[in-house]
């Protein structure tokens, strides 16, 4: 475990770090993280606890996931680290073509269109198969109880779910949406979302659930279920056919890494964006930084960041479609490179040329030493605003990510996984694991994940101090986002007057990721920190 003052908390916090032995969940909402403690109760493992916080989290927080959509894990078992890519492909009946032709200039964020296979059935049926103690049944019970029986919504859940209902009010008309608001919408029949301790219960998606769970996800992939979503997308103008569900496996994967400080940080390969953070680390190590709260460490973390996101959104696409190699990005003679460009003042970022060679967020952790970093998503929130009738599925609209640039490696085709958004991560120290963290939201996640590294490795902030620090994220071009619960003089001195950057303030609560930290030090003690700007909750035992 790094090195860190537990009862060290700089900045100002609804929560102390969490310390446990047996083990623990962290997820984004206190009735996932029960789930899972439940399942590691009764005799499960790591795995089968993530497995029942992610199915619980499709039930309890459906404002960021869903059954209908993607996911991925990094699993730390019998000191071996697996990556699972269980992102879905676009249809094969889709084209560049046909969206062309249609007029469309790119994805449309929502409908049928954006709709790409499902993955995150998979994942929960896939993890357990290999990894799991309990048959998926067990660790599936809590979520199908939570839909059946219905559960109280929690604060800022309330908070996502009522700006989305307003927004859907606003931008869906056609009658494929109405699938949305019949199972979204307050059990009253009021016509708006459900607030924050009232019950909400959805019947259609405890059905599905306990399918999954009893047929390890088969019925959802070559059974009446993927009849019933190939037939409501494709009415609803898409393109997914019950053929690409049949034709759906989720993919082991070797994960990468890069070395920082001595501390191996693991990411997903591409089609993720893990490989961003891991790029604005490789150029960050080859500074000093003895302080977090200072300027020159903020402006050197968003120009590592700019840089990094310009080399992954010209080069990051399905790894078979890659024009470079990840090996490349990540040497060490580019990141000299890209790191000379690191100047005084803030610059417009654009890719290098390397020598050629809505999101939820859950960790665990048992007492066998078995650790996971997961993380699904509908993307945006509730995803495409389509619902598979009667069935609780929300479909995502990952397919949105893909560009109609017929030149770009991220160019929409079928078959093929987009760009992705969703990226969990693990640290390790002398091939020992450390744990799981992660930092769910958007494009945030990369700016997350090196925020949070930094904030252990550099500056020795324990798991829960280092969720509660203050966040900004870059949004393009010099345009950053600044948390206010940053020092004014760091605004003021980036801004334009000072190193150039065009800074704003912003309260959003969702805007700066919701995150979850796990770590393991020498003698088995579990340490663990939750996200403050929601309703996170660290279970252990």
């Amino acid at each position: 475990m790094p090195t860190f003052n537990a009862n060290h908390y700089p900045y100002a916090s609804r929560r102390s770090a969490v310390f446990a032995n047996r083990g623990m969940v962290a997820t984004g909402q206190p009735l996932a993280a029960q789930a899972g403690l439940q399942v590691l109760q009764a005799g499960g493992n790591a795995i089968d606890a993530a497995i029942a916080a992610a199915a619980a989290l499709t039930v309890v927080e459906p404002t960021a996931n869903g059954i209908g959509g993607d996911a991925f894990a990094l699993i730390w078992h019998k000191g071996q680290l697996h990556g699972l890519n269980a992102s879905g492909p676009a249809p094969m009946a889709i084209s560049l073509d046909a969206l062309s032709a249609a007029g469309h200039k790119t994805v449309p964020k929502y409908g049928a269109l954006p709709v790409t296979v499902p993955g995150t059935p998979s994942a929960w049926a896939t993890m357990a198969e290999r990894f799991g103690r309990l048959p998926l049944s067990r660790s599936m019970a809590g979520a199908v109880s939570l839909a059946q029986d219905g559960f109280p919504v929690s604060p800022m859940v309330a908070v996502a779910w009522q700006q989305a209902y307003r927004n859907f009010t606003r931008e869906f008309k056609d009658d494929h949406f109405k699938s949305w608001f019949d199972t979204f919408g307050a059990l009253d029949g009021s016509g708006r979302a459900p607030q924050a301790g009232e019950v909400w219960r959805s019947p259609g998606h405890a059905a599905t659930l306990q399918s999954i769970a009893d047929d390890n996800a088969r019925s959802f992939y070559q059974g009446a279920l993927a009849e019933k979503t190939a037939a409501f997308v494709r009415a609803a103008g898409g393109y997914l056919d019950a053929s690409d569900l049949a034709a759906y496996r989720p993919e082991w994967v070797d994960p990468i890494r890069a070395n920082y400080r001595g501390y191996d940080v693991w990411e997903i390969p591409p089609n993720g964006h893990g490989l961003v953070a891991l790029l604005a680390l490789n150029m960050l190590k080859g500074f000093d930084f003895s302080e977090r709260d200072t300027l020159l460490t903020y402006h050197r973390q968003i120009e590592a960041i700019k840089l990094a996101y310009a080399d992954g959104l010209a080069h990051i696409a399905d790894s078979g479609h890659m024009r470079v190699s990840v090996q490349d990005l990540l040497s060490e003679a580019y990141a000299d490179e890209r790191r000379k460009l690191i100047g005084a003042r803030a610059a417009l970022p654009a890719p290098g040329e390397p020598p050629r060679g809505g999101t939820v967020y859950l960790c665990t952790a048992d007492n066998e030493g078995n650790m996971v970093s997961f993380i699904q998503s509908n993307y945006m929130g509730f995803g495409s605003g389509l619902v598979v009738p009667g069935t609780g599925i929300s479909l995502h609209n990952r397919g949105n990510n893909f560009t109609l640039d017929a030149a770009h490696p991220n160019c929409l085709a079928p078959g093929k996984r987009p760009y992705h958004t969703i990226i969990p991560g693990f640290l390790t120290k002398d091939g020992e694991a450390v744990g799981p963290f992660g930092v769910m939201g958007g494009f945030m996640q990369p700016q997350g994940h090196v925020q949070m590294v930094m904030n252990t490795v550099d500056f020795g902030l324990n798991p829960q101090a280092s969720l509660d620090a203050p966040r900004w994220e870059w949004e393009s071009g010099n345009k950053v986002s600044i948390e206010h619960t940053t020092a004014e003089h760091l605004f003021r001195s980036l801004g334009p007057a000072g190193l150039g950057h065009e800074v704003s303030w912003s309260g959003n609560q969702l805007g700066f990721g919701r995150g979850q930290i796990i770590w393991r030090d020498a003698n088995g003690v579990l340490c663990g920190g939750t996200e403050p700007r929601s309703d996170g909750c660290v279970a252990a035992w």
